[in-house]
């Protein structure tokens, strides 16, 4: 599938403003994704999507990501159970990047490394400090 998924905003103000979904990706056709659990506000994790990826999210209602390390599309918890439910998707001023609300099912995390978020690591005088 190619970014022809969504159509181009005709101006600024429609992009801005307007009722039309036109996700803008960069070179790579890629757009971030911060995605936090929808009852308690925590960032869970940062991702990447292109336009397929969107397009599978949105008709599933579940989260679908572009994985950059394995150059494919991945269905978040296919394989961990720890599938996204969508909640809510918002998108920023200029259409360039998602925030994604969700309830994590399965064991409720959202890291491979098995911790609830990804972001489980506190720097403390320049060193990493696992912090749940």
């Amino acid at each position: 599938m190619s970014m022809s998924l969504f159509p181009d905003a005709p101006d600024k103000h429609a992009l801005e403003r307007g009722e039309v979904l036109a996700p803008r990706f960069d070179t790579n056709g890629l757009m971030a994704v911060v995605t936090t659990h929808a009852e308690t506000g925590e960032v869970l994790m940062f991702a990447w999507m292109n336009a397929e990826a969107l397009a599978r999210t949105l008709e599933l209602g579940e989260a679908v990501y572009f994985s950059r390390s394995r150059n494919e599309i991945w269905h978040k918890g296919a394989t961990s159970g720890q599938i996204q439910k969508i909640v809510e998707m918002r998108i920023d001023c200029d259409q360039d990047c998602l925030l994604l609300k969700v309830l994590p099912q399965g064991d409720g995390g959202a890291c491979h490394v098995g911790f609830r978020s990804c972001f489980y690591r506190v720097i403390e005088d320049g060193k990493l400090v696992e912090r749940p």
